[in-house]
């Protein structure tokens, strides 16, 4: 065999040695392809798992705005991770965690949960102002409910068919909890005020929240999934 022609091959096999130690056992390599799991930056966490239904920077979007300061102050971290974790019952809000079949580690979680609290949470939000409390147990009076409705809540969602809360198509897709936190927090992206301020000087009281979310949550379709307690299963 002659010299010119041996010189290419032993080059070549001298090439695919050289790469071969790169992937042989316990040699570092170059660069290392990411894992979802591994990801734990909030902003893409929040932008690949919440951005589409709560809107970009936690506002503006079809579901709740999460970066509500009100909201934020209103709900506690277990609360916040519990709806993270597994959903909401009675509303279209899924489940994220593996525990519940979804994606998200429960690190993951936790990053989400810290992230929101850092950008979105101000513990003084509610002034000196006590608000009624973020979930509650106690049953509502739903004819009770009905006057405070009409009283404090009709002059603004009667006039527009997208501000018709009474509606079943919508009440479907509310469930007791994230009617009540509505009413307490309110929706500033969308100019619906918090519970002090849906008729000037009279604050509703925890009671009344209450008993609004129970006359809303008696126009259900009573067939509809939305039929739900009024606080997330703990």
């Amino acid at each position: 065999m002659r010299l010119r022609n041996v010189l290419p091959a032993v080059g070549a096999f001298a090439a695919l040695l050289i790469a071969g130690c790169n992937h042989m056992p316990g040699a570092p390599r170059a660069q290392e392809l990411a894992r979802p799991e591994d990801q734990l930056d909030f902003t893409a966490l929040y932008k690949t798992n919440c951005q589409g239904c709560h809107g970009v920077n936690g506002k503006n979007g079809a579901a709740y705005d999460l970066s509500n300061p009100e909201f934020q102050a209103l709900i506690d971290d277990e609360n916040l991770k519990m709806i993270v974790t597994l959903g909401m019952p009675g509303c279209r809000m899924p489940a994220f965690s593996r525990q519940a079949g979804a994606m998200l580690t429960d690190e993951q979680i936790d990053a989400l949960v810290k992230g929101m609290r850092q950008a979105w949470l101000k513990p003084a939000a509610f002034g000196n102002d006590k608000p009624p409390a973020y979930d509650d147990d106690q049953k509502g009076d739903t004819a009770h409910g009905q006057l405070l409705y009409g009283s404090h809540c009709a002059s603004c969602h009667k006039d527009s068919p997208q501000q018709q809360v009474t509606s079943p198509d919508y009440l479907a897709l509310m469930s007791d909890q994230a009617l009540r936190t509505i009413i307490i927090a309110g929706r500033p992206d969308l100019g619906q005020p918090d519970w002090r301020n849906d008729k000037p000087g009279q604050p509703l009281s925890g009671q009344d929240v209450t008993d609004i979310v129970a006359y809303l949550g008696s126009l259900r379709n009573p067939a509809s999934n939305a039929a739900a307690p009024a606080a997330p299963v703990r």
